[in-house]
């Protein structure tokens, strides 16, 4: 059985069981709660006197470290079970709710999971967030601590995320989304999103706003223009933005409200403000995909085939008369480089 070949550093730790007693069939995403390196984490599960450890660990700055080697069990998420078929990644994160991870970390925690998935034979990553599923893998093979301890680990912010990397992971395997509720529309609207898509102009009143989508209590009121974050739908709940070059940008969440309060500010199918996805031909040889709509974000790679795209929002930026998102969720192009087909 091998480690991944993305590993940058390796320390392997002496808290695991030798060899694990399961074949791989899960993935266990974990929160460090400290924005360290791989070689920082790596460092303390080898040295610390508590028991704990886990088979990788992903540092803020991208970096991957190897603690337990993959044909071993780790001590990661306070069950046996688990962790004999789980592979358990640990990620640098932010001390405080909702335990934000860096874009390096995710970007590669994005790769490794998807490199771990080839090398053990994971055709496809199922996430529905239903604790009832644990070992039912044919149903879902993703897992989080919480379910197994008081813990809220893996944070809202990587848990609010599992349906966009099981989607991203796939898409490189070429299985599908692995969800029943995908991050990026494909159309105006979705049943799971009532109507709403991402993008969506929401006028807000007094609208109780929460950190979270399990969050109890709102953390405030909000009056004023808004946006539709992400068409995903949790416990209830969708995501805003408030600004339209915000939409579906990583760290530009504003927070979550009720999927019927979003529903009623913006009509009760999404209203005239629901966008209509489009085509268009990319008319340069490389055009580069942005992170957000603009120059100042940073690059999630290029367009190289001069080939037709879905854009599903638009908006207004720096460098560009104005922004598209692809379908993909790649990121945004400049749409001054193409052309509606």
């Amino acid at each position: 059985m091998s480690n991944s070949p993305l590993v940058t550093y390796t320390n392997i730790s002496k808290n695991k069981n030798s060899p694990r007693n399961h074949a791989i069939d899960t993935i266990t995403i974990h929160c460090i709660v400290g924005q360290w390196t791989a070689k920082q984490g790596c460092d303390y599960f080898a040295t610390t006197g508590r028991d704990c450890s886990a088979n990788y660990v992903v540092g803020k700055d991208g970096s991957i470290g190897l603690s337990v080697d993959e044909k071993d069990r780790s001590w990661c998420s306070s069950n046996a079970a688990n962790d004999h078929r789980a592979i358990t990644i640990e990620v640098a994160s932010d001390t405080t709710h909702p335990y934000a991870v860096t874009d390096k970390a995710y970007a590669a925690l994005l790769d490794l999971v998807t490199d771990i998935c080839k090398r053990n034979g994971i055709k496809q990553l199922l996430w529905k967030g239903d604790k009832s599923l644990i070992g039912q893998v044919d149903k879902q093979n993703m897992t989080v601590h919480r379910w197994f301890a008081n813990k809220a680990c893996p944070g809202d912010y990587l848990y609010n995320k599992h349906s966009e990397i099981a989607a991203e992971v796939n898409k490189r395997l070429g299985s599908g989304s692995g969800t029943s509720t995908p991050t990026t529309p494909s159309t105006p609207s979705t049943p799971s999103s009532g109507g709403l898509s991402a993008g969506t102009k929401l006028t807000l009143k007094n609208t109780p706003l929460y950190v979270s989508s399990t969050t109890k209590n709102k953390s405030s009121s909000k009056t004023g223009t808004f946006y539709v974050w992400s068409n995903e739908v949790v416990n209830g709940r969708i995501r805003i933005t408030n600004k339209t070059s915000n939409v579906g940008v990583s760290g530009q969440v504003t927070g979550w409200i009720d999927v019927e309060d979003a529903q009623s500010s913006a009509g009760a199918s999404g209203g005239t403000s629901a966008f209509t996805p489009y085509l268009v031909k990319v008319t340069t040889s490389v055009l580069n995909i942005r992170k957000g709509a603009g120059t100042n974000y940073g690059t999630n790679g290029s367009i190289r085939d001069m080939g037709t795209y879905t854009i599903v929002a638009e908006a207004d930026g720096q460098g560009a008369s104005k922004w598209g998102k692809l379908k993909s969720g790649a990121g945004w192009i400049s749409l001054d480089y193409t052309k509606k087909v």
